[in-house]
């Protein structure tokens, strides 16, 4: 079987697959506290910094002052 650069091209293109698009926080609906619904998106965020380990050798290597 022969393939030129342009079939293989097509094939190779084809087999890639997309990134997974993250969903979207939910919107507030009319009855819902948009404030509430901020606070609870801000502390999930919390929690999910929270669980990331950060090596000491990544930060950086100054103080701040006032």
């Amino acid at each position: 079987m022969k393939l030129t650069r342009r079939k293989l091209a097509a094939i190779a293109a084809a087999a890639v697959v997309p990134a997974p698009v993250p969903a979207a926080p939910p919107q507030p609906s009319a009855g819902e506290d948009l404030l509430q619904t901020k606070r609870d998106l801000l502390q999930a965020n919390v929690a999910a910094l929270g669980n990331v380990n950060l090596p000491m050798a990544t930060e950086p290597n100054f103080q701040f002052k006032a």
